[in-house]
């Protein structure tokens, strides 16, 4: 009976296969590291609490440790110090029409000099009436500055006087971090892939907050105080990537662009609270302390801190892989008992390869293709969105609120761009983002330069930046995505390296904007926005793949893929059941 039973289920089987339109799975579809996760569980405690501290927590408190700088930075309104006043009873705005120059703003428009003075002395002079303010030379500010407290009650440049022949100051400090960024991500990057994900989040979280804490304590010394922002910005990419990709990688498919808005949600709230904050405090000192300390502390959650299991089993650790998955699988209440010698049997035929750091990225026309897209989307993303920000807070108005818009829309972006790439696929979401954001640049461009279309053109604005979160949401999605395991952090640095190393022109195209024209920064960004939205249509669609392990299956990735088309979801168990039904040897034509 038995024999019986065997022998007419093949039939049945091969009925299904002779007639069955659903194809059987393609290589790049079959996961086995998925089967055995699922044993320690793939969507449990150990997931939830692990994405909550390291991908949201840390991405919250790295985020106000990184961008705390560009507030404290900020120039206030300022102008030259001269004497006399005291002695007469002139209103501020009447005393600096005497005393102060005019010259034209970012718009064009006439504004007192905040550099330069008439070279008088105005303590002496008794007859106002028949003063002539056109008689004086012009000199530069003989007695320092004084700084508009209506925002802050003291910045660093306030504070240091890194104005006028220092105002490049400012500047400066940005543009070190982006090198120091570019360095790190290259150093960091390619250590996560070779020594783990572990040990470069340590790193990154204990360089990161020495950096910071240290740049507060040396203001006064130009020097060290760029040495130290340097340090801060040199391990903050792999401050976020490094637990975004283990959190990945243990977890199931469905939850990639969900583990996504944990760590968007985490950076969103974090660049929202720190306006707030430095709004009630004035003061830029504890405002620094309060935002830096968060991200050292994330350091006592070490317990939930592992090593991915599927990079350990890439590099044949079958040993330690074993012990993370047991970890996991305590705490998620379940029961790991595979041995090492069964997790070596399911990988016998798996070869270990042999990369050579950013140039194995670029073996094979594919892989290579999609490297250059993805870097390129990257770029586009750090240039817009340093731009928009530190653009947004050196714009007239409440510099608070305006950085606060900036940041608070980048929330329901998130929530866009997880449901546009979960429905209709990463590419295309990608691709749309950066063509609306071309679009939105032109009307900015033609009003940018009338003061009464101020509120239209910080909406705009502030529309930008939600597209630009939405492309970041989306580009960090499809890099974790489009490269392998041996290869993935490597990967995303290589994006980060080429995206500080184009982001280095951010400061300067704001200096532009606040000194020349305030159209000059959207010429740019219009552009390269339109160049993105072309070149993110020929990247793989991402949505309901397996991720790859192996360089082969990197360089495979897509290749099966109609350029027009839209990704569809596996069958669900009832699709599968239903479809077992229609394949019965009954229904066979």
């Amino acid at each position: 009976m038995e024999k019986s039973a065997e022998v007419s289920r093949e039939k049945r089987n091969g009925s299904v296969a002779e007639h069955s339109h659903v194809s059987e799975p393609s290589e790049e579809e079959v996961d086995p590291f998925q089967a055995i996760m699922e044993k320690a569980g793939n969507h449990g405690r150990f997931q939830l609490v692990y994405n909550i501290i390291f991908v949201m927590g840390l991405s919250m408190a790295g985020s106000m440790c990184y961008m705390n700088i560009i507030l404290a930075l900020n120039i206030p309104d300022h102008w030259c110090t001269v004497p006399g006043r005291e002695q007469t009873n002139f209103t501020l705005d009447e005393w600096r029409r005497i005393t102060l120059p005019t010259s034209k703003d970012n718009r064009g428009a006439e504004k007192y000099s905040s550099c330069q003075m008439f070279d008088a002395n105005f303590t002496e002079i008794d007859d106002w009436q028949n003063w002539n303010s056109t008689s004086p030379n012009v000199t530069a500010c003989q007695h320092g500055w004084t700084y508009d407290q209506k925002w802050y009650r003291d910045t660093i440049p306030s504070q240091e006087n890194w104005v006028c022949e220092r105002d490049l100051y400012v500047t400066n400090v940005f543009v070190v971090g982006r090198v120091t960024e570019v360095a790190g991500s290259f150093l960091l990057g390619q250590m996560g892939d070779i020594f783990g994900r572990r040990v470069v989040y340590y790193i990154s979280v204990v360089f990161c907050s020495i950096g910071r804490l240290s740049s507060i304590l040396t203001t006064a010394h130009y020097t060290w105080f760029l040495i130290f922002s340097g340090l801060t910005a040199l391990t903050i990419n792999s401050l976020f990537q490094s637990p975004q990709i283990v959190g990945m990688e243990i977890s199931r498919e469905q939850d990639r662009s969900l583990i996504a808005i944990y760590q968007s949600f985490g950076w969103s709230i974090g660049t929202t609270l720190m306006p707030l904050l430095f709004w009630w405090l004035r003061k830029w000192e504890p405002f620094m302390w309060i935002t830096t300390i968060p991200t050292a502390l994330v350091l006592i959650f070490s317990k939930y801190a592992i090593e991915s299991p599927r990079w350990l089993i890439s590099k044949k650790r079958f040993a330690d892989a074993i012990g993370q998955f047991k970890k996991i699988a305590k705490i998620n209440g379940r029961q790991f008992d595979m041995s090492e010698k069964e997790l070596i049997a399911i990988y016998v035929s798996t070869q270990q390869e042999v990369t050579y750091g950013i140039a194995s990225l670029f073996s094979g026309w594919r892989l290579a293709r999609n490297t250059c897209i993805m870097g390129f989307s990257w770029c586009v993303v750090a240039v817009s969105y340093f731009t928009l920000v530190l653009f947004s807070s050196r714009m007239n108005g409440n510099p608070f609120l305006n950085f606060l818009i900036q940041s608070i829309v980048e929330i329901p972006a998130y929530m866009v761009g997880k449901y546009m790439g979960d429905k209709y696929g990463r590419r295309f979401t990608n691709s749309f983002s950066f063509f609306i954001s071309f679009l939105a640049c032109v009307p900015l461009i033609l009003l940018a330069t009338d003061e009464k279309y101020e509120v239209v053109i910080m909406g705009l604005a502030a529309f930008i930046k939600f597209l630009n979160a939405m492309t970041f949401f989306t580009a960090n999605l499809q890099g974790m995505e489009i490269y392998p395991t041996c290869m993935r952090q490597t990967g995303i640095a290589l994006g980060t390296i080429l995206a500080n190393a184009v982001g280095v022109v951010a400061p300067y195209l704001v200096y532009l904007g606040t000194t020349v024209d305030i159209r000059s920064p959207y010429y740019i960004l219009g552009a390269l926005f339109l160049i993105g939205a072309i070149g993110a249509l020929f990247l793989p669609e991402t949505l309901h793949k397996k991720l790859p392990d192996t360089m082969e299956e990197a360089r495979n990735f897509g290749i099966h893929d109609k350029f027009f088309s839209l990704p569809k979801a596996p069958p669900t168990d009832a699709d599968a059941e239903t479809t077992e039904k229609l394949n019965q040897s009954k229904f066979a034509p």
